[in-house]
């Protein structure tokens, strides 16, 4: 379950809305686990890393076959997450708040990872 503690330098509604996205996948699928990349906190699939709030903007950051990372970014539904300049292929970052949208992406990342 999400905790307010979380939410220290991410106060944004996209963040609120990531961690309780985050306690209904872990209520309903136990390999879903908080973790943490890059210093920040996380979701995993076990050991493989799921998402994340976005570090730098409102959004959501999942991870993707690479392909389909592709095809989403040339739709405009996403975008590249590259931190530090390096681009991750596998890695989508969706801007827009969209509590449907990321329910789907969310649950496409676990099927990836898992």
């Amino acid at each position: 379950m999400w905790h307010n503690d979380r939410m220290e330098s991410t106060t944004s509604a996209a963040a609120e809305l990531f961690w309780e996205l985050a306690a209904e996948f872990q209520a309903a699928d136990d390999r879903v686990v908080e973790g943490t990349i890059m210093g920040s906190p996380c979701l995993r699939v076990g050991k493989e890393f799921l998402a994340m709030p976005h570090h730098k903007k409102d959004g959501l950051v999942v991870k993707l076959p690479a392909d389909r990372v592709a095809v989403a970014i040339e739709a405009g539904e996403g975008e590249s997450f590259a931190p530090a300049g390096k681009v991750f292929k596998e890695w989508l970052a969706v801007t827009q708040v969209d509590e449907g949208r990321w329910r789907e992406l969310l649950t496409e990342g676990i099927e990836f990872v898992g």
